[in-house]
């Protein structure tokens, strides 16, 4: 377990030194479910909250509205957390 540690740390030094970057998928890159396209198309101040959120906020949004099956579970959920959206407020806050 100990030689296996040291390598990882020596890995993660190497790729330290090369300058290496992960290259992460942008918020515009994430599926957007057509039920929340649509309440952000009839509430302009959804929108706004929407768009003024981090990247990462915005993204858990999209991962867990689009995450359902059914579209009226997917309705149930944009509306449960609407009123967090619209105060700024990202999915686990």
């Amino acid at each position: 377990m100990k030689a296996a540690l040291k390598a990882y740390i020596h890995q993660a030094i190497e790729v330290e030194k090369a300058g290496l970057k992960v290259n992460f998928k942008k918020t515009a890159d994430f599926h957007m479910p057509e039920e929340f396209q649509h309440k952000l198309d009839q509430i302009p101040a959804l929108k706004a909250a929407f768009e003024a959120l981090t990247p990462g906020r915005q993204r858990g949004y999209l991962l867990y509205f689009s995450a359902a099956k059914q579209s009226k579970t997917r309705e149930s959920r944009i509306e449960k957390y609407l009123p967090q959206i619209l105060n700024g407020k990202g999915l686990d806050d």
